[in-house]
């Protein structure tokens, strides 16, 4: 559902799919395409990205579904998929910018 009537925000090495849900919450997916390595690399950056948007989580908007499609990338670092979230959920608008 999300794939076919969301929005997408993109960025080099991962698209964020989004779409409103109706619930108070978001609810959150990280998904790999086909070719991104073994089973340990796929559970390392689901690891990373979880934690990456729990971090996150405190400054987004609420009512949405999320699918990160992550694609294979020469470094997967902390930071980085950090950066990669936090741009793509600003490019969606969903990123609330601290209260001042």
């Amino acid at each position: 559902m999300v794939f076919k009537k969301g929005r997408v925000a993109a960025c080099p090495g991962a698209r964020l799919f989004f779409l409103e849900n109706g619930l108070p919450h978001n609810r959150v997916v990280f998904t790999f395409a086909r070719n991104y390595g073994n089973a340990v690399e796929r559970n390392r950056a689901r690891r990373l990205g979880r934690e990456a948007y729990r971090l996150l989580r405190p400054r987004l908007r609420g009512g949405f579904d999320l699918v990160l499609l992550v694609y294979p990338s020469e470094t997967v670092t902390f930071a980085a998929r950090q950066k990669q979230l936090k741009t793509l959920v600003s490019k969606a608008g969903l990123y609330r910018p601290a209260p001042v």
